[in-house]
């Protein structure tokens, strides 16, 4: 595991201090590479400004492709529900306990 990784996992916050480039009229800041791949950054990133904090997250959405693979296990009759007490109700109730 690297320092960022390390750092990551652990109860501390990473700051880094990044110099803002010249890119054509605009300026741009150089991410290394372990903060892009712990991050998830592919070719684009969603921006957000608060106050005077810049936010930079992934675009990868959670449960992105759910439905799809949703429908495709019903398609294959996967979609069965695996936890029967959940269907029929627990039971223990009714045994264990004396009014």
């Amino acid at each position: 595991m690297n320092g960022i990784d390390a750092a990551l996992c652990s109860n501390y916050i990473v700051i880094m201090k990044a110099t803002l480039i010249r890119i054509g009229n605009s300026r741009g800041i150089r991410l290394p590479k372990p903060v892009i791949e712990q991050c998830g950054f592919e070719n684009e990133v969603e921006m957000e400004v608060h106050h005077h904090e810049l936010v930079i997250r992934s675009l990868a959405q959670p449960r992105e492709g759910w439905a799809g693979a949703f429908a495709r296990m019903n398609e294959c009759g996967d979609d069965e529900l695996q936890d029967r007490v959940a269907e029929t109700g627990p039971t223990w109730d009714e045994k264990e306990w004396e009014w």
